[in-house]
C-alpha cells in the first residue's frame, strides 16, 4: 500500500482508491484515502476496500516515511508502542 501510494509502484493509485478530501479531519495527512460505501459484499471484500480503514488510522509519522524500509521501521515502532 505505501508504494502505491507514494509512487515506488509503477501503478496509478487514483485506478483503485480516491484520496480523501482535507475537510474529513483525517490528521492532515494528504495520504490518506476515501472509503465509498458498498453495495454488494463481493465488493466491501475487494483488497482496495479492505485495507483504506488500516492504512487511515496509521500516524502521519509512518505514512510519509521517506522509504520502504522506514515505513517498516517506523510501522514497527508504533504497533509496539500500541503493545504498551
Amino acid at each position: 500500500m505505501y508504494k502505491m501510494l507514494t509512487g515506488k509502484e509503477d501503478m496509478d493509485p487514483m485506478c483503485l482508491f480516491q484520496f480523501a478530501s482535507r475537510d474529513l479531519n483525517l490528521h492532515g495527512c494528504h495520504l490518506k484515502l476515501y472509503k465509498q460505501q458498498c453495495r454488494l459484499n463481493v465488493r466491501k471484500y475487494y483488497f482496495s476496500q479492505r485495507i483504506i480503514s488500516p492504512w487511515n488510522s496509521l500516524t502521519n509519522h509512518v505514512v510519509t516515511a521517506p522509504s520502504v524500509n522506514s515505513f517498516k521501521k517506523r510501522l514497527d515502532d508504533d504497533m509496539a508502542e500500541m503493545d504498551n
